[in-house]
Parts: structure tokens; C-alpha cells; sequence
């Protein structure tokens, strides 16, 4: 089986319950959300994470992917820290690249030192989905550029759901999102309405499990919008035509300037 699970999930802080003890009823619909993807992932018995996150080292135009045999981070607010690391799964991730390369993606791996910075994009995720399992899951993180063409980042999430094929262990994907950002004037991106319509495209391309719809979204709302989710959406979506799965919403709220969504996809 190419993919035993998938998800989108998001990595706004208000996720982590360490840091929410100062206004738990904010972001509780999404931290629930979480909860049960990390419930149906665990499940799976995975041996491999993949997290596509738009927060990881990037360069621009192409899908960078680090294969330093460790991962590891950690967030801080205030004196509450939250760290995790995991083992990589460096023949996945190069095998990753290498089946990108040969669909003409552009990719650049990357092996700077023994470790690997475990971004928020990718720890939050894993926080519920990988950190507390026994055993821990190895992990892949990947971080497409936003100028990526969108037949580039369906193919690179088909040489995923390939390599994870060929691969011989149980992997799943997090395509680690959020949403629109301009949903708050007192935030740091002010208001914008196409934050709101953004978030209702998004939802709906969940609700009639086709991402795809999300490639005839106008530019101009996703540069007013200011989403953080599309591109790894559009992997997700890639991964989902060579492996086909079942999606459903789980929960959607903006308890913060942006808009934060859980869907799992499970196969068919």
C-alpha cells in the first residue's frame, strides 16, 4: 500500500495544550481534532512520518528535503517548552528526491550536518502524531516553495505515495496547513476579507474530497487570503491519485487571526 494514512493538519501554537492554559477554550475544537488524528494514525502502527511543511528550510522554486539522520526542535513561550526529535528516514526521503527529479520537479536534498531543525510546521503535527508513540516513528520533512507550479507539487506528491510504494514500511503524510491569516485587523497581517473566502473554498474542497479544486482559485485571493495550506494541499492531492482515499472534515474555526482545519484521509 503506498500510503496507510493521510491528514492536513495545522501547526498554529494554539494546538500544544502547554500552550493554551491561559485561554483553553480557545483553539479546544481544533486541539480535539488533533487528538483523534493522532488516535487514528497510532492505529496504523506507522513506520515512517512524512510531513510536508511550508515553515522547514526552503529554497525558492523548488521542493527541499533534508535527510540528516536526525530531526529535532523545540518551541518556547514564556518558561513552557515543548521539544521533540526523531530518526530519519533518509532512504525514503532520498528515494523522495529522487523519483521528484526524475518527474522534473525541481528538488534540492539537503545534508548539512548530523541533525536537521525540526520546524513548528512540522513539530506541532507531530506532537499528536508521532512523538508519543512507542515506538516513535522515523520521520521525512519536506518543504515545497510556493513557486512551485501546481503540476509540480501534484508530482512530487505522487513520487511520494510512489516511494512510500516501493518503500516495504507503513507510511503516512501530514501536509501540516493553516489557513487564511488576515482574519484579525489587530493581527499581523491586518484584515482582509479574502481570508474568509479562502477558508470557504479550502473547506469545501475537503467536503467534496477534491483538492484539485483549489488549482482555479483566482491569485489574487490567495495573495489577499495569505494561506499558508495550498501547496502542500496540492501534494496531498497528487499523493491522493495514485493512492486513493477517503477524506473527512474533522473541524474548522478561526480562534486566532488564521483559520486552522483537521481532515484525515484514510484509503479506500
Amino acid at each position: 500500500m503506498p500510503l496507510v494514512f493521510a491528514c492536513i493538519a495545522p501547526h498554529g501554537g494554539e494546538c500544544l495544550p502547554e500552550f493554551a492554559r491561559e485561554a483553553p477554550e480557545r483553539a479546544a475544537r481544533t486541539r480535539a481534532a488533533m487528538l483523534e488524528l493522532g488516535r487514528r494514525l497510532a492505529a496504523e502502527r506507522p513506520d515512517t512520518v512524512v510531513v510536508a511543511t511550508p515553515h522547514g528550510v526552503g529554497a525558492g522554486g523548488a521542493l527541499c528535503i533534508p535527510f540528516a539522520p536526525r530531526t529535532e526542535g523545540d518551541l518556547k513561550e514564556g518558561r513552557v517548552r515543548v521539544a521533540a526529535d526523531f530518526d530519519v528516514d533518509v532512504d525514503l526521503a532520498l528515494d523522495l528526491a529522487r523519483r521528484s527529479a526524475a518527474a522534473a520537479v525541481p528538488v534540492i536534498a539537503l545534508a548539512a550536518g548530523p541533525v536537521t531543525p525540526l520546524d513548528w510546521g512540522a513539530l506541532i503535527p507531530l506532537y499528536y502524531m508521532g512523538r508519543r508513540y512507542n515506538p516513535p516513528p522515523k520521520v521525512v520533512t519536506c518543504t515545497p516553495s510556493p513557486n512551485l507550479s501546481y503540476a509540480d507539487l501534484e508530482a512530487a506528491g505522487a513520487a511520494l505515495a510512489a516511494a512510500a510504494g516501493a518503500n516495504g514500511k507503513r507510511v503516512a503524510f501530514i501536509a501540516s496547513a493553516d489557513q487564511g491569516h488576515a482574519h484579525d485587523p489587530t493581527g499581523p497581517y491586518g484584515f482582509d476579507a479574502m481570508s474568509a473566502v479562502y477558508d470557504r473554498e479550502f473547506v469545501a474542497a475537503v467536503e467534496a474530497e477534491d483538492l484539485g479544486r483549489l488549482k482555479q482559485l483566482a491569485p489574487e485571493l490567495i495573495e489577499r487570503g495569505k494561506p499558508d495550506s495550498l501547496w502542500q494541499a496540492l501534494m496531498l492531492h497528487g499523493a491522493l491519485q495514485r493512492c486513493p482515499m477517503r477524506g473527512e472534515l474533522l473541524s474548522y474555526e478561526v480562534p486566532t487571526y488564521f483559520g486552522m482545519l483537521c481532515a484525515a484521509y484514510t484509503p479506500v
